[in-house]
């Protein structure tokens, strides 16, 4: 009787539908274990008594699992919440991809030495570890610097030569770091021949660069290809976009700012200096306004500073006073001046967004700095590109209702699948549709310099995927990019400047910033649209917060079940 019990109960176990939320933890659990790194950084903190191996049987498992996850998710009894299905379906795909058809782990050198290169040192970043934790680790990342080392050689195939170059350089920087400056022992046994053993690990995959990839390292390209960018299109984008149609759309987008560039410049001349005559090029209207627009610059990074900490506000104040979304009840933000050592970054700046399940989610915004030891004008030119124009609209990008806001509230979902693994464009679209629907509401009202800022950057987002496919899908050259951007899509140098290195890293995420829009663009007009006279921004713009960033076409039916016509 015992025996038939126990076959029934495994029987209904078989046949009884997997739960969302066991589906999503089971994946997560295995994507722990694959990349405790990147668990540690997402802010689960267990992960930091792990590291990453990449042995060939550990990259097999974990592509064989994603197919397996892939499968399941076609399988009558798998219940699961449709988008968080459809979130881990990209996320399965993504890492066959990886694995799989992009076999990075025998392509790239940089894969093995930039988590051996941190491999150590950041046991002792670990605030939140005791010291006799970290002496413990320190013994367990040495047996983990010596497994990368082997992983690396037994995988690796063919690499290019800036890929060797970086990785051997990352490598003699371990090296040296093991051999003269590790702050401290660790307290195992045998921790002589566990760093002896890391030591040989380390100097064997040098030896393996330079010796045998060395030679047969080939000259990377910077184009991916037109059938490969397709592919990869699909994937990130979740849809049949092609770079045809991406191409398509993004050079009609710029032909439509560059006319209210035009319309807008000339309406702000005529308003501003209305004794002067206006030139009669349309090109000097532009370049009369975007000098204005540069004029309006801060001198320095204190002055730089002081401007966003008030612009801040004005966007907490501008979004309570004109209901246009739930702020957030804590405020975990923090602005800073990018430092120095951050080199080439400090010139852009950048956000420092609160991991997802860190328990301490302070967001930081590092503002774009520059030595005040460089000549004067290079200084005056840097601050004219980073204008307050410029700044009123990156404030609402950023910040509220922006990236800041968003990924506040959103890191509160109850689906961890959305969070550790959100939908592409989302990210940046929401950002973009947060600069149109505030200025809709009279941010900056009858400032036409603030406009014409919005416009430039929506210019500058369509040229950012246009360019991105004429690189990898036409051969553009650098100097094309160059000169297409600063002379049809109007971009500042300063932008210019930085985006191959983009397009070259990231051709994908790059094009997201006007598909991402265009979608949330058409979300807003069309719900707009079917409710008329019935439609609550705030809704809708908590909605789409509260949901996380999950495929924008999702939302329609979002809107439809939870306001009805």
């Amino acid at each position: 009787m015992r025996h038939l019990l126990q076959l029934f109960i495994l029987l209904l176990f078989i046949n009884t539908p997997v739960h969302s939320q066991d589906l999503a933890e089971s994946y997560i659990a295995k994507w722990k274990n694959m990349y405790p790194s990147k668990a540690l950084q997402s802010g689960m903190r267990s992960s930091v008594f792990q590291y990453e191996h990449l042995s060939r049987d550990q990259v097999n498992e974990w592509v064989h699992y994603n197919q397996q996850v892939l499968e399941g998710l076609l399988g009558e009894h798998v219940m699961i919440d449709p988008i968080d299905g459809r979130l881990l379906r990209v996320q399965a795909q993504s890492e066959v991809d990886k694995w799989q058809m992009l076999s990075t782990h025998t392509t790239s050198l940089r894969l093995y030495s930039q988590l051996i290169l941190k491999a150590v040192p950041s046991v002792f970043d670990g605030d939140f570890l005791l010291a006799p934790e970290k002496s413990r680790l320190v013994c367990t990342r040495l047996e983990a610097v010596e497994k990368l080392s082997l992983a690396a050689v037994a995988n690796l195939k063919k690499v290019d030569h800036v890929d060797l170059d970086r990785g051997l350089t990352d490598l003699r920087k371990s090296l040296q770091y093991l051999e003269s400056e590790l702050p401290m022992g660790g307290s195992c046994s045998d921790f002589e021949a566990k760093l002896r053993n890391a030591v040989q690990g380390l100097e064997a995959l040098i030896e393996h660069g330079k010796s045998t990839l060395k030679p047969m390292a080939t000259d990377g390209k910077s184009a991916i290809g037109p059938d490969e960018f397709n592919r990869r299109l699909r994937l990130y984008t979740d849809s049949e976009m092609t770079s045809t149609t991406l191409a398509e759309m993004s050079l009609a987008e710029i032909s439509t700012a560059k006319d209210l560039i035009a319309k807008v410049s000339k309406e702000y001349l005529l308003s501003t200096y209305p004794d002067k005559s206006l030139p009669k090029v349309e090109a000097e209207i532009i370049e009369r306004a975007f000098a204005d627009m540069e004029k309006d610059a801060p001198l320095n990074a204190e002055e730089y500073l002081q401007f966003w900490q008030q612009l801040a506000d004005d966007a907490v104040r501008f979004i309570q006073e004109n209901n246009i979304a739930t702020l957030p009840k804590n405020q975990t933000l923090q602005i800073r001046t990018a430092p120095e050592s951050a080199g080439a970054a400090a010139r852009t700046g950048w956000v420092g967004n609160a991991p997802p399940f860190h328990p301490n989610p302070m967001t930081t915004l590092y503002l774009p700095s520059i030595p005040d030891t460089l000549p004067a004008q290079e200084q005056i030119d840097f601050w004219a590109s980073f204008n307050r124009p410029f700044n009123r609209m990156i404030a609402i990008h950023e910040l509220f209702p922006g990236h800041y806001m968003q990924l506040k509230i959103s890191r509160e979902t109850p689906h961890p699948i959305r969070l550790l693994f959100p939908y592409g464009p989302y990210i940046e679209g929401w950002a973009t549709l947060c600069e149109r629907v505030l200025l809709d509401a009279g941010w900056e009202a009858g400032n036409h310099l603030t406009f014409l800022a919005h416009l430039r950057k929506r210019l500058e987002n369509a040229n950012r995927a246009y360019t991105s496919v004429q690189v990898h899908c036409n051969e553009w050259t650098q100097e094309q990019v160059m000169k297409f951007s600063t002379e049809t899509s109007l971009l500042a140098p300063q932008f210019a400047k930085s985006l191959w290195g983009r397009i070259e890293r990231s051709p994908m995420q790059i094009t997201s910033y006007y598909w991402g829009g265009a979608q949330f663009t058409d979300l807003l007009n069309k719900e707009k649209e079917r409710l008329g006279s019935t439609f609550d921004l705030k809704q809708f713009m908590d909605t789409i917060m509260i949901a996380g960033p999950i495929p924008v076409e999702e939302f329609y039916a979002i809107f439809e079940h939870s306001h009805p016509n």
